[in-house]
């Protein structure tokens, strides 16, 4: 089975470079990668043509802004048929022996979608299931998008990533969106629940934290961003009501709960996030977008 790495960027130069450099030396023939420019684009296309011409299976797209808008793009960007495709960040690396362990696990012929680690700077950003845990609506948050795999016809099936969620969409949910799609998925592929492959946690990619490099401003206006989308999806897809509700209330712990660069002044606006998420308002904050570099 061919694997598809699709990113979306900015235009951040140095990180993707990074990320191209992890994967050069690690694609199998059959393998491509589809990086799509919403800044920079000239920059990025000329980056992407110096790969390109020393042998890597490597193309570049465009699109507006929105990560998922980004993401649909690079899939339909990619050499036709099916293959698994999965996320990068522009600032994720593949460590040497990432992409064999991905094969390993995707070229089964009975392989639909699965999940592994992504870590940062801090070390794993969740803790996945034990490999043979049956997906729920429960932990599936422990995937998040740069752990994705999913086979190319079933992301076409249902339709791919909401392009109304995610970072830079033009929606106050500016998370959540590669949860929204694997509950998607698991809803119409019922089977996915016991057929889910959970990676070892040897298995990572790596990348940086939420509120890496980011003024107290900006980290804070990114965590209620985040928490808006998060509370968004948990209301969409109908999760139980007192579920909602401690999930809104904990979010005056995450300042206590988490390292840095995470302050304890960062609960409030994650509370408020979540608060506007589950009643599908925000409250007077001009700037939606959870950043904007």
């Amino acid at each position: 089975m061919n694997l598809g790495f699709v990113v979306t960027t900015l235009g951040r130069l140095g990180p993707l470079r990074t990320l191209l450099d992890s994967l050069e030396p690690q694609l199998r023939d059959g393998d491509a990668v589809a990086i799509v420019a919403q800044g920079e684009q000239d920059e990025v296309a000329t980056l992407v043509a110096e790969y390109a011409g020393r042998g890597m299976a490597v193309t570049a797209a465009t699109s507006a802004r929105g990560a998922s808008l980004g993401r649909n793009t690079g899939v339909a960007a990619l050499p036709a048929g099916e293959r698994v495709v999965t996320f990068p960040n522009d600032n994720t690396v593949y460590p040497a022996g990432t992409v064999d362990a991905l094969h390993a696990a995707v070229d089964a012929d009975d392989f639909i979608a699965g999940g592994f680690t992504s870590w940062d700077e801090r070390g794993p950003k969740t803790t996945l299931p034990a490999p043979g845990t049956p997906l729920d609506r429960f932990n599936v948050w422990a995937v998040i998008e740069m752990g994705i795999l999913m086979r190319r016809s079933l992301f076409d099936a249902i339709g791919g990533f909401d392009e109304r969620l995610g970072p830079g969409a033009a929606t106050p949910w500016q998370v959540a969106e590669g949860t929204d799609l694997l509950l998607r998925a698991l809803a119409r592929e019922p089977r996915l629940a016991h057929d889910f492959r959970w990676l070892p946690a040897d298995v990572h990619v790596d990348g940086i934290s939420t509120g890496f490099g980011l003024t107290t401003a900006e980290r804070r206006r990114k965590l209620r961003a985040y928490g808006r989308g998060t509370a968004r999806v948990l209301g969409v897809h109908r999760y139980p009501q007192w579920w909602r509700f401690a999930f809104t209330g904990a979010g005056l712990l995450y300042g206590v709960r988490n390292p840095a660069p995470i302050t304890i002044g960062d609960g409030w606006p994650m509370f408020v996030g979540r608060l506007e998420g589950q009643l599908g308002r925000t409250f007077g904050q001009a700037r939606m977008v959870s950043t904007t570099r």
